[in-house]
């Protein structure tokens, strides 16, 4: 069987030694980045695909209203994301991590950081965010949703804005949890403001301005250097 208790307690005693390098180099590497956006959306999606241009599109606006942008460092929308705020001269944050099938990381991040754990890489997404952008993507892209509506839920984080792109592909989702868990009352109603959605970028950029002036007026909190909204602090 295995190693001794000795052994296994030793072992797992470095592990949260490596887990806590992790969260060390996030923190400083990301502690001036600013107000950012992270997006997510699926890695196969191809240059040509509506939602690879469109989150590209995405990306460069809000790096033109001085938003750096975050996403998982690979391909697909990932590399839209980043290509999207390299276009738009901001910062192009790649969160890479390391899997069985190697995930190349994209060529358009200018700060890019690989993690080994998916949890610590999963707080840097949420911890330096002023909000969410979620293309089309698979069962990453829905945990990504999914938690950060129920940090906001349950007030672990500020409210931030939270968009989801793409109608026809979002739809079915959003109509299962009006009829099917808001009826089951395992969500309220009024839990379905928590997000956005829209088909264009324009108007998901215009969303997540605008929903920061609004809290800036209803805070009373003023700007100072930056067009945008100070940074949130986003976990408690």
């Amino acid at each position: 069987m295995g190693g001794t208790m000795e052994e296994l307690t030793g072992g797992e005693t470095w592990r949260v030694f490596r887990i806590m390098s992790e969260f060390v180099e996030g923190f400083e590497s990301l502690k001036d980045l600013g107000p950012a956006i992270s997006i997510f959306g699926s890695a196969r999606a191809k240059k040509d695909d509506w939602s690879y241009q469109t989150a590209m599109k995405v990306a460069e606006l809000l790096a033109r209203k001085g938003f750096a942008v975050i996403s998982g460092g690979g391909p697909g929308i990932m590399e839209a994301a980043n290509r999207g705020a390299r276009n738009g001269k901001r910062v192009s944050v790649g969160l890479n991590i390391q899997l069985p099938l190697e995930q190349k990381p994209n060529r358009y991040q200018n700060k890019s950081l690989t993690f080994r754990h998916f949890f610590a890489r999963k707080v840097m997404f949420v911890k330096y965010a002023s909000g969410y952008v979620i293309m089309p993507g698979g069962f990453g892209t829905l945990d990504e949703f999914f938690e950060s509506l129920t940090l906001i839920q349950t007030a672990k984080i500020r409210r931030f804005p939270v968009v989801l792109i793409g109608r026809k592909y979002w739809e079915g989702l959003i109509r299962w949890m009006e009829v099917t868990m808001v009826e089951e009352t395992m969500i309220s109603p009024e839990d379905l403001n928590m997000f956005y959605l829209t088909d264009s970028a324009e108007d998901g950029v215009e969303y997540i301005i605008k929903f920061h002036r609004d809290a800036m007026r209803t805070t009373g909190e003023r700007r100072k250097r930056s067009p945008l909204p100070p940074q949130e602090s986003q976990l408690t």
